[in-house]
């Protein structure tokens, strides 16, 4: 794998009512990465840009939940999700 490959990055999340934490469902990088992206777009859904973020996500294990140290970067991470797919119902 080439080096911009190997540099490209993605983890997919999810939250369900009633969950602790939200859980890494996929994570992968380079080809694997690009395919995440693609099916989280395909399926609309909004697909972040956070590096520092991200690298801290591809610690977590897969269908592992997340750290409570990252808690509060990914509560405001989904509060704006939600106000934006508010702020689109409302179009």
């Amino acid at each position: 794998m080439a080096e911009y490959e190997r540099d490209r990055k993605a983890v997919a999340l999810t939250y369900k009512e009633g969950q602790y934490a939200p859980q890494v469902v996929a994570k992968g990088y380079g080809v694997a990465a690009e395919a995440i992206i693609a099916c989280a777009r395909e399926a609309g859904v909004y697909v972040h840009q956070s590096p520092e973020l991200v690298s801290q996500l591809m610690q977590v294990d897969l269908d592992g939940e997340i750290p409570p140290a990252l808690y509060r970067a990914v509560a405001e991470l989904l509060a704006w999700l939600h106000w934006l797919e508010q702020m689109e119902e409302a179009k």
